[in-house]
């Protein structure tokens, strides 16, 4: 088989990750995406592997071995991932990764009593009204 073909499924495998970590805002999907391209990071390893040991005719297979040391990795990863995800939801409510950012800056964006930077706008003076703007 030619490394073109696996060379070119890795590829379209990390960027499907990578398009997946920059797009979602669900923690789990963007740890999905995260594993997607490990898996492409390890087809690389494996393919790269026999193409390169079947030219030096070399039996070590490195490739391989760093391919089982990446889905350790990974595996390790999507553990510590999901507890502190589950970790996360408990406390907060959601997994959504732009309200988590919200929260922890400090800024409600649905209260009307805040302005973009999360401080608190001032409340009127006793006998003034709200300008109304036209």
């Amino acid at each position: 088989m030619h490394l073109a073909y696996p060379a070119v499924l890795a590829a379209l495998l990390f960027c499907t990750g990578l398009y997946g970590v920059l797009a979602r805002r669900n923690a789990i999907l963007v740890l999905m995406s995260v594993e997607l391209m490990l898996n492409a990071v390890n087809l690389n390893l494996v393919a790269f592997d026999a193409w390169l040991s079947r030219a030096a005719e070399d039996t070590l297979h490195s490739g391989q071995a760093l391919a089982l040391f990446t889905i350790a990795v990974a595996a390790a990863e999507i553990g510590i991932g999901l507890a502190i995800v589950l970790a996360v939801y408990r406390n907060r409510g959601t997994s959504d990764i732009d309200r988590l950012r919200d929260t922890a800056e400090g800024h409600d964006p649905d209260d009307p009593d805040s302005d973009a930077t999360g401080r608190a706008l001032p409340a009127p003076a006793a006998g003034e009204k709200a300008e109304a703007t036209a």
